[in-house]
């Protein structure tokens, strides 16, 4: 929110917000390749897009978008994550992804089909599920 500056230049004036140049800013990185990362469970889906190294370019979750309780973890409520973090994919300029899923979540795949509604593509899709080997120890026999 901060205070405006105005520049005299002799006789116009130019008013600077901070607005716009986080505009600007977004706008400069033109990067086209990218991975988005999936990670949804029972009670929630969270999505992460970053660029080749792993740095985050912009993220989403279903709790952002207002979703609250028991809808967070909803496939309709994944599909919304996956369109409103294409369209900041688009600004930037993302044009392939490869995908990382993680999670047992009912918004798996929902989320990824909302992403690549309006024409990004995908060149993989990996799924890194944690999955225990042998598990835990039972429990012992009852003693009566």
């Amino acid at each position: 929110m901060g205070k405006k500056r105005i520049v005299k230049k002799g006789e116009t004036e130019v008013a600077n917000t901070e607005e716009k140049s986080a505009v600007v800013a977004s706008s400069k990185k033109k990067i086209e390749t990218g991975i988005l990362y999936v990670q949804s469970t029972y009670n929630n889906t969270k999505v992460v897009l970053t660029d080749v190294k792993g740095n985050t370019l912009c993220w989403s979750s279903s709790g952002s978008l207002g979703f609250r309780g028991a809808k967070k973890g909803t496939p309709f409520a994944a599909a919304k994550i996956g369109e409103t973090l294409n369209a900041k994919a688009q600004i930037i300029g993302i044009k392939e992804v490869a995908v990382v899923v993680k999670g047992v979540g009912s918004g798996r795949e929902s989320a990824i089909r909302g992403f690549i509604a309006k024409g990004i593509t995908i060149s993989s899709i990996k799924d890194v599920t944690p999955v225990p080997h042998n598990g835990p120890k039972p429990p012992k026999p009852r003693r009566v």
